[in-house]
């Protein structure tokens, strides 16, 4: 039963761990380096992820540097950034590659916030899938009579207390996220 139990807690923890993930791509109102994690660069024939083929910081709240290590590699790294459609152009100057991101919109922070959301509730319907998975496993652990029914609904109590704190848990972090989006 506690094998249910953990393999629940578990994999919930991954689909938070996922949610926050997802959430870092998002912008606030000051840029994150985090909006460029998804930007993959053609080097050496295999897409790379832009962080290890480059340096990427962010110098003040709207501009993002990208200095790369490899300097032969610049007109993949534009290519790649424009390719990623994260809403900025990349401007070359031979030495680095600069993102000015204009300041959000009211719009924009709606955009965003809905954004949230979205990812919130795909971390949910994961949640309530590996519930699924946990309630199957203990209604087949009743019918191979491995355990009483009053067993069995304990078990199915526990599970959904589990999945409970996890839905609670996803909406303090995703009702966090959209208050830093909002919040100009």
């Amino acid at each position: 039963m506690n094998e249910v139990f953990d393999f629940a807690k578990e994999h919930m923890t991954k689909s938070i761990e996922v949610l926050k993930k997802d959430l870092n791509t998002l912008r606030t109102g000051k840029v994150s380096i985090h909006a460029l994690d998804g930007v993959k660069v053609e080097y050496y024939g295999a897409p790379t992820p832009l962080n290890q083929v480059a340096n990427v910081t962010a110098t003040d709240a709207t501009t993002i540097v990208v200095n790369p290590w490899d300097k032969s590699v610049m007109k993949d790294i534009e290519r790649a950034i424009q390719e990623a459609n994260i809403g900025v152009n990349p401007n070359n100057d031979g030495e680095s590659i600069k993102l000015y991101f204009p300041p959000m919109t009211e719009e924009e922070r709606k955009k965003q916030a809905k954004k949230a959301k979205e990812f919130a509730e795909k971390a949910k319907i994961a949640i309530r899938n590996i519930r699924r998975e946990a309630n199957d496993e203990i209604k087949s652990m009743l019918k191979e009579k491995l355990i009483t029914e009053d067993e069995e609904r304990n078990a199915l109590e526990e599970v959904q207390k589990i999945t409970d704190d996890f839905v609670k848990k996803t909406d303090e972090i995703v009702n966090k996220k959209i208050d830093d989006v909002m919040k100009v």
